[in-house]
């Protein structure tokens, strides 16, 4: 298994979304690097992850939460 890591070359540190619960089916983590958001299911850290640009999660964060 590999483990991403940032820029820098450090490992990320997930954060489990507060909307996540521990027996729950919607679980997301994300992790932030300098100039990328990774994003994957905390039940399956081995699937596939999504990674965008810090642009693209602030406009996702904004229409999520409809700000």
């Amino acid at each position: 298994m590999t483990h991403p890591t940032t820029d820098r070359g450090s490992a990320l540190k997930w954060f489990k979304s507060s909307y996540s619960t521990n027996d729950g089916p919607e679980c997301v983590e994300v992790a932030f690097a300098p100039s990328t958001v990774h994003i994957r299911d905390s039940k399956r850290h081995r699937s596939p992850q999504l990674t965008i640009g810090p642009e693209q999660w602030s406009a996702f964060v904004s229409y999520a939460t409809g700000r």
